[in-house]
């Protein structure tokens, strides 16, 4: 048996990962989060409350369960928190890191760190592995500051890197793209969309298989985990609208520029799948799937 502990078992990924692990016969899977489990479902699996933020819980709770891999998908992503709370951030994205980096080192583990496009500045995107970092905001500079703990760990490691993730959890907190397109059209409101931003939008599933295939082969390096379609979220929104028989006559066509957010949004990323796809065997689905997936999970 192959033992994988999970950072963030609460959040989306983490719920995912969760669910995925569990029907792999050949593995172990420990769900950690900080404070009480909010899974619906408590069977076949080990969880422990663990703050990240908290060197002692980190070495405690990895020391005593020893596992094969970390998973590391906690962090702190909303982009704009990001730029308000910036030593929280640093805590969440930066600190946290070292301190399973430094467990993984004592206990001889191999880290999938899951990381981000937004270490880009999206001037030459889509991005293979080997783009250039420069991030444009505070949430992009800690998730580079943490791959660069992780390059120079001298532990076995891998990096997820991902874009746009998107999915139903139980529990959310937060939205995305496609419900707030749904539930703004069925309520006949005007919403107003940018075109002059492309990505390439990753089903939560897609995402959490990609980190369960690196964890599985114990795959060194860095990983593009996306989905594979090149999208502006206006033409997401219209996807959207078109699976739902929407109005699309509410979507309008926008330029960043219409919107005041504290952080600085990269205009082009998206990545090249390649090297997933050859070494790994990830293949994501389309973002018209993906939609399907969800409507389904509805």
């Amino acid at each position: 048996m192959k033992k994988i502990l999970i950072t963030g078992s609460n959040g989306l990924l983490g719920q995912k990962l969760v669910e995925l692990l569990l029907k792999q016969p050949h593995i172990q899977c420990i769900a950690t989060a900080r404070g009480a489990n909010r899974l619906p479902f408590t069977e076949g699996y080990e969880y422990y409350s663990m703050d990240i933020t908290k060197r002692e819980e980190v070495e405690d709770i990895i020391g005593k369960t020893k596992p094969d891999v970390v998973i590391h998908g906690a962090a702190m992503t909303n982009v704009d928190q990001c730029e308000s709370e910036k030593d929280n951030c640093w805590a969440q994205n930066v600190h946290a890191v070292q301190y399973i980096v430094d467990a993984c080192r004592t206990h001889d583990i191999f880290l999938c760190h899951v990381s981000t496009d937004f270490i880009f500045d999206g001037a030459a995107g889509p991005y293979t592995e080997e783009g250039e970092a420069n991030p444009l905001s505070f949430y992009g500079w800690s998730k580079y500051a943490a791959e660069k703990i992780v390059q120079h760990s001298g532990i076995r490691w891998a990096i997820a890197r991902t874009v746009l993730v998107y999915g139903i959890a139980y529990d959310m907190s937060r939205s995305n793209i496609i419900l707030w397109v749904k539930k703004s059209l069925e309520e006949k409101k005007n919403i107003k969309v940018v075109t002059d931003q492309w990505r390439t939008p990753t089903l939560a599933e897609d995402l959490a298989m990609g980190c369960f295939l690196i964890a599985d082969q114990e795959a060194k390096g860095i990983f593009n985990i996306s989905g594979k379609d090149f999208l502006t979220p206006y033409e997401m929104a219209i996807l959207t609208a078109d699976y739902f028989s929407l109005d699309k006559s509410l979507i309008a066509q926008a330029d960043s520029s219409t919107f005041s957010q504290p952080a600085k949004r990269p205009a082009r990323t998206g990545f090249v799948l390649d090297k997933a796809r050859s070494v790994l065997g990830y293949e994501p689905r389309s973002f018209s799937e993906g939609i399907a997936i969800l409507a389904n999970q509805l």
